[in-house]
């Protein structure tokens, strides 16, 4: 993972660290939000990675799907 992905990374992991087990688990897609935002970062980079990380959840509402997601392979 590149330096700025880590970087990226961080408030992922504070979230599955502090914000996480308050909420208990309620995640619309499989893999989970975070879970995804770190394999796209570590697969694809800060850039493609954290966009594609934002735009899943972005999708994450009501209207917005569920179910299995997996991350794009890498072009």
């Amino acid at each position: 993972m590149s330096p700025l992905a880590r970087v990226f990374a961080l408030p992922v992991h504070a979230y599955r660290l502090l914000v996480s087990p308050w909420l208990g688990r309620n995640c619309r897609f499989a893999p989970t939000c975070s879970a995804y935002a770190l394999e796209a970062l570590e697969t694809h980079g800060a850039l493609r990675g954290g966009a594609l990380a934002l735009r899943r959840v972005l999708r994450c509402h009501p209207w917005g799907g569920e179910g299995h997601d997996p991350v794009p392979p890498k072009r």
